[in-house]
């Protein structure tokens, strides 16, 4: 079967080529009723505007792209599905990039790649995005871009983005272990590079000193976001003469590391150790006991960077759309639980 057309699409909502185009394009003066027809043909028919050909055609890009630099494949297609789902609303297409945010040259490609492809801007995925440096010299290259970064506060000034609110969510959860009984609560580190592993360790730091507990160096780890240094910081921290009773890792994958060290040493997770991650990924439902974690809506956050993104590039009429800001929630499940008392 071949497939639908604008043509197709006029024809079955009975409306004009420019009315069909210009409710793809979201613009405005199309009225309300005949935008709902036009919208109900498109999703009968199942067609899909060629981004391409759209660009050829009118000399503008339908083209965004999501750059990226991070070894959680979870928090990856969380990412693309949320970008990918505004650019199938908007008839935009998506070009997925991988970076390597180490590079010295990392801004010429960019710029590069933006060129060559013919994207009519980026949305930016930590850790680049919270490189100022490099942010500036894109945007001095004219690359429109909305960052996601990790903050507490809106961080006004300079390029649009959505910012996470990661410190609270990780004071979240260390108060919930202190609740619980914990005063030997480990930290395992994400990767230094990303503005999260901050974050989440001032977050970690300001509850032991808002509940008076002294902050032990010996029981804090660095690492990345992946399983194995989960795994590998679990066993460093395990085996201290006096080991925590409780590990905060700094994501759902680094915990479950920790559940495969804590099953390793014949503990019980929750009562001879209590575990915790964040960002409520497949890895927290699916271990056993479920990790207690903080709920990280990584979907809709690359949502409102595209929506971001794309109000920037058509430059609505309408006043500029604000930075937003998202606070990951905790989530409590069956790996933490008071400690055993001793004796």
């Amino acid at each position: 079967m071949r497939k639908p057309t604008i043509k197709d699409v006029a024809a079955r909502a009975q409306v004009s080529l420019k009315t069909v185009s210009r409710v793809i394009n979201d613009e405005t003066g199309v009225h309300a009723s005949t935008r709902e027809r036009v919208q109900r043909a498109v999703a009968a028919l199942g067609y899909r505007p060629d981004a391409s050909a759209r660009s050829v055609r009118t000399g503008q890009s339908y083209a965004i792209g999501l750059l990226y630099d991070n070894p959680n494949p979870y928090y990856v297609i969380a990412m693309q599905s949320g970008v990918l789902s505004v650019c199938r609303q908007t008839g935009y297409g998506l070009q997925i990039h991988p970076c390597d945010a180490s590079s010295p040259t990392l801004a010429d490609e960019i710029v590069q790649l933006v060129k060559h492809a013919r994207l009519a801007g980026i949305v930016l995925a930590p850790p680049m995005s919270e490189r100022q440096p490099l942010v500036d010299e894109l945007v001095a290259n004219g690359v429109r871009l909305v960052r996601i970064v990790s903050s507490t506060t809106d961080p006004q000034g300079g390029s649009a983005c959505v910012y996470v609110d990661d410190r609270d969510a990780a004071y979240d959860i260390t108060e919930h272990l202190i609740q619980l009984g914990h005063q030997r609560i480990g930290f395992l580190w994400g990767g230094k590079s990303h503005g999260s592993s901050w974050e989440r360790h001032k977050g970690y730091e300001d509850a032991l000193r808002d509940y008076g507990i002294a902050l032990d160096p010996d029981l804090v780890v660095e690492g990345d976001y992946s399983f194995d240094d989960g795994f590998r910081g679990a066993r460093r921290l395990l085996a201290l003469p006096q080991p925590p009773t409780a590990i905060f890792g700094s994501n759902d994958e680094i915990a479950a590391g920790v559940l495969a060290a804590a099953r390793s040493g014949g503990l019980n997770v929750p009562y001879d150790l209590s575990i915790a991650g964040f960002e409520d990924s497949p890895f927290s439902k699916q271990s056993w006991p479920p990790l207690t974690t903080a709920k990280q809506a990584t979907e809709e956050i690359a949502r409102h960077a595209a929506r971001r993104l794309l109000h920037d590039i058509r430059e609505e009429p309408d006043a500029p759309a604000p930075n937003e800001g998202f606070s990951p929630e905790l989530v409590v499940r069956g790996s933490t639980a008071p400690p055993r008392p001793k004796g």
